[in-house]
């Protein structure tokens, strides 16, 4: 049976596709670290550079507007989200990781376009100096593979 069914391998060619980033710059270095590890993964995936538009804004909760706006203009396969939420001693963490969170999802449901995001939520700066290298370059293999799978899917 197996073998009657379609399976779509998943495709992490770059080539031709054009990718949005909005990245916060709030916790720079992290915001940083996060970037230039999804620009050298977007590039050895066979992003063209003049295909890449990376947009800054100030913090986490800023980063889903500039992806509806780069949604709407319909010039991207796929957009990136990227940012770091540290818990402080207040609620605002639980606030910004949650709003920003939900708002980078319903940017990708609402304007039917792969979002990946990249928006850590660490408990502290060591923690997210650990993660900030793998997850820029998991966000930007998740964009490409899906940009790739919802074309197919799309026909």
């Amino acid at each position: 049976m197996l073998d009657a069914i379609q399976c779509i391998e998943p495709n992490f060619s770059g080539k031709g596709l054009k990718i949005g980033i909005a990245m916060a710059r709030f916790n720079t270095p992290v915001c940083h670290g996060l970037r230039d590890a999804c620009l050298a993964e977007l590039e050895k995936l066979g992003v063209a550079a003049g295909d890449i538009t990376l947009a800054t804004v100030p913090g986490a909760l800023e980063v889903p507007l500039v992806l509806q706006t780069m949604a709407k203009s319909g010039r991207f396969d796929a957009l990136v989200a990227l940012g770091a939420v540290i818990r402080g001693e207040t609620y605002h963490f639980e606030l910004v990781s949650n709003e920003s969170g939900a708002g980078v999802t319903r940017v990708g449901l609402d304007f039917d376009i792969p979002v990946a995001n990249a928006i850590l939520t660490t408990e502290n700066d060591e923690q997210a100096e650990v993660r900030m290298l793998e997850k820029g370059g998991d966000a930007a293999r998740v964009a490409v593979e899906m940009a790739n799978l919802h074309k197919t899917l799309r026909g």
